[in-house]
Parts: structure tokens; sequence; C-alpha cells
């Protein structure tokens, strides 16, 4: 690749950090229950007890997702999937929270390399 500056061609390298390390936590009263390398190749359930109640979760590549609860608001459930690093999935009657993490690609690191 080549950009113009003062009319002459300068040869100009990107660099780009890709999304590496991808996995998901599964906290219980705070303390990491559960650590899971992302994307996996086939969908996994998960029953998660604590002492304030259960969820059912399900794993399918990068998407997580709480399909079952006992909790009685079940906001958990209507949250949805996530599958970006940084995301949670929360259930305070439960004490359960789960987060994707890794290291992320972000186009404001790139390096721009030029001579």
């Amino acid at each position: 690749m080549t950009i113009l500056i003062n009319n002459q061609e300068v040869p100009v390298i990107i660099e780009h950090k890709n999304n590496k390390n991808l996995y998901a936590t599964i906290k219980v009263n705070g303390k990491v229950h559960t650590t899971i390398d992302l994307p996996l190749a086939f969908e996994k359930r998960l029953s998660i007890s604590t002492d304030h109640g259960n969820n059912t979760i399900v794993i399918n590549g990068n998407e997580i997702k709480i399909v079952d609860a006992d909790c009685k608001d079940e906001l958990c459930i209507k949250q949805g999937s996530i599958s970006k690093i940084g995301k949670t999935l929360i259930c305070l009657p439960n004490e359960l929270i789960i987060e994707i993490k890794g290291d992320e690609y972000d186009s404001s690191d790139d390096l721009i390399l030029s001579h």
C-alpha cells in the first residue's frame, strides 16, 4: 500500500492486532467458577447451581446466553446473547456473572510504518 505525501508515493505497512485468547469467565458469588476457551466447535450446555438458585447456559461458537433460570424476574434470560469482548450477562438474584474476555482488536491501535 502507498500513500501520497507532498506529491510523492510513500510505501505504508499497516499491522493489525487480532482477537486472540478469546474466552468466557463464569463467576459465582464473585469468584471464578469456570473459564471456557472460545469459540467452541459444538454447542455446550452448562447448569450452574449457586446458593441462591440455578441457571442454564448455552455456548455455541462465540455466542453465550442464559436459557433457563429459577430467579423470579428472569431478566438474565431477557438479556439475550453476548458474543463480543467485554460484554456480560448477569443474574443478580443467583449471583452469576458471565463475561467474554480476550485481546480485543481496536483499529486505534493499528501501527502504521513508512519510510
